[in-house]
């Protein structure tokens, strides 16, 4: 069962993305909200332990975030709004939000 994970804690906090991709099955996908946006940081361990994930595994992240922190998504990373983030949720089997 295809699972949407949605991440909002700044990776450098704590460990839930380091956790998150640990669980990520090959048809799930991320979804970075709020400081987790940080995450996609030019040339850091985060953001390449983002690109190394299978292809099959989708990655979005919020617009709003990305521009609230001068941020833009890398190629491999699709920038969503709000109607794509419920759209999103209603494509995947099961959601969980990284608390």
């Amino acid at each position: 069962m295809a699972t949407l994970h949605i991440l909002s804690h700044s990776p450098f906090a704590d460990s839930r993305l380091a956790s998150c991709l640990r669980l990520l099955g090959a048809n799930d996908a991320l979804l970075l909200s709020g400081d987790a946006v940080y995450a996609l940081q030019p040339d850091t361990a985060n953001l390449q332990a983002l690109q190394l994930i299978p292809a099959s595994v989708a990655l979005y992240a919020l617009d709003e975030d990305l521009a609230a922190r001068g941020l833009q998504a890398p190629e491999r990373v699709s920038a969503v709004d709000y109607p794509a983030l419920v759209e999103l949720c209603t494509r995947y089997a099961k959601v969980n939000s990284w608390l």
